[in-house]
């Protein structure tokens, strides 16, 4: 019996281990780090091959990742994924190709909305399930709470809920003593809310209000363009002395074709590396509008898609075939940009100095948000009458924000229905693992 156990206990430890096989990514300051000290730049691809998840099918993902392996890239972002899926094959695959994820916690009935904005419990429940799977891999490096959730000018009274879901699902994270995988979001490119949206963000004092990273899908480099031409150097500029890692987490523009991704020599470059921590290039498949790096076939007809991996007209699995010359455009840029940032050692003698930064003020037909005011609750609305109204109690017993300003300051909800953070205590886990192994110890016994 006990030469069994001596053979069966290193097994078991070992595939514990397995776990942790790949390092880490971690935000600090401004900046993302590997384990060793390393900075961590983005070479990123949009990857949403399925609709619902494309992080299921291990035997597609090696295909796929030999390919991107091939121009060089570190990083997917997946936009949505079901949380009660395997997910291990797949991420096992990445990992072992130094591939990591930036995930979006949101479902396609759980996103938050811009022209109805709220953050409940339905939607709390769905973020959580989604985190609590991908937490499992060290190679899962940043969770989105929202992708372009403010579209428009006058969409700034959603910017709150955005943060509360961050708030939450960073106190989630840290009840539940999951790793502290950075949280953040990836904006659209609306010129009218730069630079408030992103400032507005990352300005709160206490670290648990503000995002880890933010990101912005931007489309401005467009064919032969140029540093100046393009606005990189207005982005630059607004970024400049950002208290947290900022990258591009949509970019590469189509018209003109070919692709030709200039973009990524500044990105990279001296001019935005300093300041910007990389790309991900949108989009992996190619699709009706143009954006592929690879393909699995041509279009098919609707009224032909009786297969099971054509969707929308397309070939979803399969040999990767690379877009001539967008693929090859982008593998020769990547090729020459490798900064190699700063050491984490030697940044932790300055991060320590990085002051915050000033929250945009509230102006009439601008920028709607009181930057005195505080987050909304779980289960808080926005009021839709008397735009400069402060919240009350609505009907249903949820509170109710304030208006124009998506101020948030609503009256508190009652004990019984405030957010309640389920996790266990280091005690607690500390019981179940040992209850764990006794019962692994126990069914060995039993067996001999």
């Amino acid at each position: 019996m006990w030469s069994f156990l001596a053979l069966a206990v290193p097994v078991l430890l070992g595939s514990l281990q397995a776990v942790t096989a790949v390092p880490t990514i971690s935000a600090v300051g401004s900046k993302f780090f590997y384990e060793n000290g390393t900075q961590y730049y983005l070479k990123g691809i949009a990857y949403q091959l399925t609709p619902h998840d494309p992080l299921v099918d291990t035997a597609q993902c090696k295909r796929d990742i030999a390919r991107m392996s091939e121009l060089g890239a570190n990083a997917i972002r997946v936009y949505h994924v079901d949380a009660s899926a395997d997910h291990k094959g797949c991420m096992s695959a990445f990992a072992d190709a130094g591939i990591y994820l930036f995930v979006d916690l949101d479902t396609f009935n759980t996103q938050i909305e811009q022209t109805d904005p709220h953050w409940n419990q339905t939607q709390f429940d769905r973020f959580k399930e989604v985190l609590d799977e991908f937490q499992k891999f060290d190679n899962t490096a940043g969770v989105f709470v929202g992708n372009e959730v403010l579209t428009t000018a006058d969409g700034s009274q959603a910017a709150p809920y955005v943060l509360a879901a961050a708030r939450d699902i960073k106190a989630y994270r840290d009840e539940k003593g999951y790793r502290q995988i950075p949280v953040g979001y990836s904006a659209a490119d609306i010129a009218d809310l730069r630079p408030m949206l992103q400032n507005y963000l990352a300005c709160a004092g206490n670290h648990s209000d503000r995002l880890d990273f933010y990101s912005l899908n931007a489309y401005e480099w467009c064919g032969q363009s140029s540093y100046e031409q393009s606005g990189y150097n207005i982005l630059q500029k607004n970024a400049t002395d950002y208290p947290i890692p900022i990258f591009f987490s949509e970019t590469g523009c189509n018209t003109p074709a070919p692709r030709t991704f200039h973009d990524q020599s500044a990105i990279f470059g001296k001019k935005m590396s300093g300041t910007w921590s990389g790309s991900i290039v949108y989009e992996w498949i190619e699709e009706t509008n143009d954006y592929g790096l690879i393909s699995y076939g041509p279009s098919v007809k609707a009224a032909a898609a009786t297969n099971s991996i054509i969707e929308d007209g397309f070939t979803r699995k399969g040999t990767p075939t690379p877009v001539s010359p967008d693929f090859g455009n982008l593998k020769a840029q990547w090729a020459t940009l490798h900064p190699t940032g700063v050491h984490l050692s030697d940044y932790r003698k300055v991060a320590s100095g990085i002051t915050n930064i000033k929250c945009p003020a509230s102006t009439s037909g601008g920028w709607a948000v009181d930057p005195n005011s505080p987050l909304p609750t779980l289960g808080q609305t926005l009021s839709k009458e008397a735009a400069t109204t402060m919240g009350t109690s609505s009907t249903d017993g949820k509170a109710t924000a304030a208006g124009s300003g998506a101020s948030a300051t609503a009256t508190k909800k009652s004990s019984a229905s405030a957010l309640t953070i389920t996790g266990t205590t280091a005690t607690e886990r500390l019981l179940a693992v040992s209850m764990l192994l006794s019962g692994v110890v126990g069914a060995v016994a039993f067996w001999l």
